[in-house]
């Protein structure tokens, strides 16, 4: 079990908290701050318990000098600001005497939040590679670490497995239910426990299915993965999407697992991917050669809900049709519907299905709602993530 923020004297400490405040802005306007929202616990504790906290996070990707405006976390300054109902200062620099008087003037239950952690890839990759000498300047500015960023915590950068390796270390509460839920999830399931995948490619859920396949009792496949799937089984998929590289170790899992992985049975296929264009429900075996499958059908949807209905425990990742458009996202909303009335243990694996959770109203409807996308991910494999494994044991 790993140390906890709770196993820290906290009062007049520098307590570097990394957080995950990688949230959509647009023209300096936060769509969703769900991310920040989940951070907020971990936060108050600090400054309830008289700690001076140093706030860090990554936004966006930074190659170019463009990305630097893009990627500001001045908005997110202001945002917290308002969620915590206290100054917060922010200093538009990552390193040198701003922000140094900045930390150094800080006082019990004071908060600073430095310019995203990014913005020293531009030119090279010190944050993202795990530059050791900005990791230790980043240190220097601490005297406890906690890691509160679940969905980078599978990156071995400088914000997180740097400084950690460097301070007194912990997680926080965030990160804490994250490994709690989804640890507990693959290690003690809740049986029948069935294992909903989606997505596009086979080869983004390969160590997914090899790990769960052995835990779950059943794995309900849809999305664009679904089809690579079928043509293993010599159906005519048209020009869905298949992965070709992967159709063999599709191959070998439905040889060994045949009774474990449930396919679509019916699907919604068009001509092209776009909104305004005629749909067709078809069987599987029905899929002409024209045809594209974008989500899964109603005959489909009562197939897995028969699974589901008479499940305890479900991890659900990926969206089961290209749910970005209106055509092909009743699949997945009807898979959202069935699932937040189950009476069962219903964790929902982070990224695209984490937002459509959300987005439809139903985030108080699911057990846990992963913060995580490829960390989620790795996980659920059964890979050890870096982020977590240099913090302390107990």
């Amino acid at each position: 079990m790993k140390k906890t923020i709770r196993d820290f004297d906290l009062y007049n400490k520098r307590v570097i908290i990394r957080c995950d405040f990688n949230v959509p802005i647009s023209d300096g306007v936060i769509s969703d701050d769900n991310r920040i929202v989940a951070s907020l616990e971990t936060i108050n504790y600090a400054i309830n318990n008289g700690a001076k906290v140093i706030l860090m996070s990554h936004l966006g990707r930074v190659k170019e000098e463009a990305d630097l405006i893009k990627n500001d976390l001045k908005p997110v300054a202001i945002r917290l600001e308002q969620l915590l109902n206290r100054r917060v200062v922010f200093i538009n620099k990552t390193r040198g005497k701003e922000l140094e008087m900045a930390v150094n003037n800080l006082k019990a239950g004071e908060v600073v939040l430095i310019q995203n952690t990014r913005y020293e890839d531009l030119g090279s990759k010190r944050e993202s590679g795990n530059d050791l000498e900005l990791a230790k300047y980043w240190a220097s500015l601490g005297d406890i670490y906690i890691n509160d960023a679940f969905g980078t915590s599978h990156r071995a950068h400088a914000s997180n497995v740097g400084i950690a390796s460097l301070l007194p270390n912990g997680v926080g509460f965030l990160v804490e239910k994250e490994l709690e839920v989804l640890e507990n999830a693959i290690k003690n399931p809740q049986r029948p426990f069935s294992v909903v995948l989606g997505g596009a490619k086979v080869s983004d859920k390969i160590g997914v299915i090899e790990n769960l396949v052995n835990i779950a009792d059943f794995i309900l496949i849809g999305g664009g993965m679904a089809y690579t799937f079928l043509e293993a089984l010599n159906y005519q998929v048209g020009k869905s999407l298949v992965d070709k590289e992967n159709i063999d170790f599709c191959k070998k899992i439905l040889d060994n697992y045949s009774s474990k992985i449930i396919l679509p049975i019916d699907n919604v296929v068009a001509g092209k991917i776009d909104d305004n264009v005629e749909t067709r429900i078809v069987l599987s075996e029905e899929i002409g050669k024209n045809d594209m499958a974008l989500d899964i059908g109603p005959k489909t949807v009562k197939l897995f809900s028969e699974y589901l209905n008479k499940s305890k425990m479900v991890i659900w990742n990926g969206p089961v049709g290209y749910s970005e458009l209106k055509s092909f996202s009743s699949g997945t909303v009807s898979l959202c519907k069935i699932l937040a009335k189950l009476d069962a243990v219903t964790i929902v694996g982070g990224g695209d299905t984490a937002a459509s959770v959300i987005n439809l109203g139903y985030k108080d409807k699911f057990s846990h709602i992963s913060t995580g996308g490829g960390a989620t991910l790795e996980l659920l494999e059964g890979k050890e993530l870096p982020g977590i494994s240099v913090i302390n044991d107990k």
